[in-house]
Formats: C-alpha cells, sequence, structure tokens
C-alpha cells in the first residue's frame, strides 16, 4: 500500500485494528535473519517469534514506535530498520550520567553507554534512531503527549514491578500513544502466586493494571507460550536460556525446556 493510503486507512480506523500486509511482513522477516544480526541473535527467533509478535502488535513501517529499554538491542535490530525510512523509531534507553553512583545506577548507565555505542557502530542501520531517557521513577515522560502510535515492551515487567514503578510505566505509555495507540507487551507468564522477583509476571493482573490506567485489551496471543516452562527453577526464569544461571548444571535439561513462557498482549488507547 503507498504511504499516502496507507495514511488515508490508518486514519479511519484505530490501530489496533489495522492488517498487516505480504509486503511488511517480508520486510520484517528480511530484516530478523540479516546480516547484521549476530549468530546467537538470529538463533533466538524461534523462541522469540520477533515477526509474527510485531505484525499480531500491527506495526507499520510508517509509523512512530517507542521501544521500553531496549536493552542490547534485539528488537531494536529488527525495529530501527525497518522503520528508518518512512517512520521513526525512539528507544527510551537508561540514564548514562546518573547523578547517584548505586550499583543499580552505574548497571543500567553501562548499559545505556553500550547501546549508543551498537547505533554508532551501523550509521546505516541506525542513524535515525532517536533515543531519550526512561528512568523510572525519576525519569517517566516518554515525549509530547498523544505523539505515538505504538509502545512495545519485552521481558521487562518483573524489573519495574521489583522497583515498585510499574503502574508509572504504563501510565507513561498511555499519555504518550496517539487515540487507538497501540501498547505492545510480552513478558515472562507467571502461575498463579509466584512472586516478581521470580522474573514471572501474572497474565490477569497485568490485564487489569493496564485496564486501570485507561487501556483496552485488543488481544492476547499464544506465539510465545512455552508449555515445557515449568516454572519452578533454582534461579527463577533466569534459569533458562539465554541467561542459564547455573551455567553448567543441568545445562542440557534447561536448554530443552527452551526460553521462558510468555504472554504477549496487545492493548489499546481507546478514542475519547
Amino acid at each position: 500500500m503507498k504511504p499516502m493510503l496507507l495514511a488515508a486507512a490508518m486514519a479511519l480506523m484505530p490501530l489496533a485494528t489495522l492488517a498487516h500486509s505480504d509486503t511488511f511482513t517480508a520486510d520484517l522477516s528480511h530484516w530478523a535473519e540479516a546480516d547484521h544480526r549476530s549468530e546467537a541473535n538470529v538463533a533466538r527467533n524461534p523462541y522469540r517469534h520477533p515477526v509474527q509478535t510485531l505484525e499480531f502488535f500491527g506495526l507499520h513501517p510508517d509509523m512512530t514506535v517507542i521501544e521500553l529499554w531496549p536493552g542490547g538491542g534485539w528488537y531494536t535490530e529488527i525495529l530501527a530498520p525497518f522503520l528508518r525510512d518512512n517512520g521513526t523509531f525512539i528507544a527510551a534507553s537508561f540514564e548514562t550520567e546518573p547523578k547517584q553512583d548505586t550499583p543499580r545506577n552505574r548497571y543500567r548507565a553501562g548499559a545505556g553507554k553500550r547501546y549508543q555505542q551498537k547505533l554508532a557502530a551501523t550509521p546505516s542501520l541506525y542513524d535515525k534512531v532517536q533515543v531519550v531517557t526512561f528512568d523510572p521513577p525519576t525519569t517517566t515522560r516518554l515525549g509530547v503527549e498523544a505523539s505515538a502510535h505504538m509502545v512495545l515492551t519485552f521481558r521487562n515487567l518483573h524489573n519495574w514491578a521489583m522497583a515498585g514503578d510499574l503502574q508509572a510505566v504504563f501510565e507513561a505509555a498511555f499519555e504518550v500513544l496517539t487515540p487507538g495507540g497501540v501498547f505492545g507487551v510480552v513478558e515472562h507468564r507467571a502461575n498463579p502466586g509466584m512472586p516478581a522477583e521470580s522474573g514471572y509476571m501474572d497474565q490477569q493482573q497485568m490485564i487489569d493494571l493496564a485496564k486501570k490506567v485507561g487501556f483496552r485489551l485488543a488481544a492476547s496471543s499464544e506465539i510465545n507460550a512455552n508449555a515445557k516452562d515449568s516454572k519452578d527453577y533454582p534461579k527463577g526464569v533466569w534459569t533458562l536460556p539465554p541467561s542459564l544461571r547455573l551455567k553448567e548444571q543441568d545445562k542440557q535439561k534447561y536448554l530443552a525446556i527452551g526460553e521462558s513462557d510468555r504472554m504477549t498482549l496487545k492493548f489499546y488507547k481507546p478514542e475519547i
């Protein structure tokens, strides 16, 4: 679809309902397998299902998309080049020059600097990436109100929950999204009663929190489900790959299980 026609179509319906074209799927598949990605990152595609996940969220190449806490840039490697020519990709990353010197701040600052170095190393793909600081609870504003079509987060909810910042994150996403805009969430899925310290989160609780701040649930998907994940490990979710916190202890057992069972939730900001 031509950009002008796509824009007109988008104006007539909520982003949460937009269909995905074969052309967009081919582009996403290309970037998910492209040579700029390391073998280790591409090897995780069967566990993380990036193409199917981004299709489910309704990603289009002319959107303004914010990724919360992109970490090492696993999804950035797909999102940034896909959006580079016609859209806008914004990485909401860590504060790289924190005011207080604490172990947590040092870790976050180091991760934020490594992410920026990654972007700088390949300007042909990442030269248009915009980086903003998102460091709850001190910095939670993601941009101008109603300025983004999509906010995405991948396996971060437990971090914010453990710090007591989860509702503030959901509120920030709600504020920055346009009416009809999508909040896409992928997270390790808990069994009932599991604490956030395990790395797993309760799916219904996440749905309830999203509704509390104003979102509506468009759909949920089992794209990233894993029935082999029993969720009862010595080091929580980090026992499984890719972390393998127990190192060689029962390594083959955990490799056979694979990566965690994950919820995939698509929320939208209702029209007012």
